[in-house]
């Protein structure tokens, strides 16, 4: 059995975001990092890259095996964690291995949900989730004339456009009556749309599958109302869930992902969650939520990593901030913050532009753009430090991105 100080299960943003801080502060203590992807680790955000072909997947790795050696820690890839006793402070691998641990990071990240369709779990299928999606996505492009794709989330959108820029007449699905409705209003996803259509993707909005079957060497789409689809190729991109199932029995509190509080600390002694997986403390009302966006696992797994390794100048959790960047057909869309908390100062659009400004109390809680400049971590750090905006009021609803600028160079030094 393989004992470690450290255990770290996942191996992107929060794992080595943890895996850092804890070297800041134990350089000696020993770590080993355990992934199921056989592959060094990645980011999710690059893989629409692979998909595409613009990045190939043997250069997307975010560190090397000469980088784990010099911060001393064991990587094992392609190894599930099956188990875990919290009790005994044990780890099971499915390649059998246990390995027993001091303490235990869990950033096992989030998985593709797969919907309850009839027949979808006869026909053939491609999610993307992983690095071994994306490559197996790429691969079937070139013969890829009909594609349906399930969902208008970021996933499914990005995974569209790949499939209409490689020459597929693409018809994506989607239940809610908008495209990317978790993340902007109809006005904003009108833009989103009218620019798809002119590519030549069909889109089906506020329609339902009802059923899924085989048709030669790919698959038939039944709609509700009453459509067919045909198509070589279907990506399911229904959303993502918390992948917990390994932490059945084990002690740990879980609800839609791991329960943690404000230093990422779970239910159970010496365990800590970051990333996905971790359900902690909302910015706007403080109730557990997820917020599966890369700075929050990088903030995060800093946290889990710092308390890990008793680091006294760990701060807690100030909740989570939805951000999300997504460009498409060469043009760029930004969502940062909330849109019901607050009241809408500002709000405009034409055909290709849109900008929207929330605020409450003269302090910023969300702004959404479509090809209007501004810089979406700038902005997600006013609303995280809740700045004070009275004094810049007008000038920051009239030049959003040059009062957050002034803002910025006045505050952080």
């Amino acid at each position: 059995m393989t004992q470690t100080e450290y255990l770290i299960v996942g191996a992107s943003h929060a794992a080595l975001s943890a895996l850092q801080a804890i070297r800041m502060q134990d350089a000696e203590g020993s770590i080993t990092m355990v992934t199921r992807d056989d592959a060094l680790p990645y980011s999710p955000t690059v893989l629409p890259y692979v998909v595409s072909g613009r990045s190939a997947p043997e250069r997307v790795a975010l560190k090397d095996g000469a980088w784990f050696a010099q911060h001393k820690v064991g990587f094992i890839r392609g190894a599930a964690v099956t188990a875990v006793d919290a009790a005994a402070r044990r780890a099971k691998l499915s390649s059998g291995e246990e390995i027993a641990y001091g303490k235990l990071l869990l950033a096992t990240g989030a998985a593709p949900i797969l919907p309850p369709i009839p027949g979808l779990k006869d026909v053939r299928f491609h999610v993307l989730r992983s690095l071994d999606d994306a490559v197996k996505l790429n691969a079937a492009l070139p013969n890829t004339k009909q594609a349906v794709v399930l969902g208008a989330g970021l996933v499914g959108m990005h995974a569209a456009e790949n499939l209409a820029k490689a020459g597929a007449q693409v018809t994506v699905v989607e239940m809610q009556p908008r495209v990317l409705a978790g993340y902007f209003d109809a006005e904003a996803s009108s833009i989103i749309e009218t620019a798809f259509a002119a590519k030549g993707v069909k889109l089906m909005l506020g329609a339902k599958v009802s059923r899924c079957e085989t048709a030669g060497q790919g698959a038939r789409v039944a709609t509700d109302n009453g459509m067919s689809l045909d198509a070589d190729l279907l990506l399911v991109a229904a959303g993502v869930a918390p992948v917990t199932d390994f932490l059945a029995g084990s002690g740990v509190a879980v609800d839609r992902g791991v329960l943690v509080d404000d230093t990422m600390r779970s239910s159970a002694d010496g365990i800590w969650a970051a990333g996905d997986v971790a359900q902690a403390k909302g910015f706007y009302d403080e109730a557990k939520t997820l917020n599966g966006i890369l700075p929050s696992a990088v903030e995060q797994g800093k946290i889990a990593g710092m308390a890990m390794a008793g680091d006294p100048a760990v701060k807690p959790w100030p909740g989570g901030v939805p951000l999300n960047t997504y460009t498409f057909f060469g043009q760029q869309a930004v969502s940062v913050g909330s849109q019901s908390e607050g009241e809408v100062v500002r709000k405009e659009a034409d055909a290709k532009h849109y900008l929207k400004i929330v605020m409450q109390d003269n302090r910023l809680t969300g702004i959404f753009g479509i090809n209007v400049p501004f810089d979406p971590g700038v902005m997600w750090e006013i609303i995280l430090r809740r700045i004070d905006l009275s004094p810049v009021r007008e000038a920051f609803i009239a030049e959003p991105q040059k009062t957050a600028r002034a803002i910025m160079s006045k505050t952080w030094r």
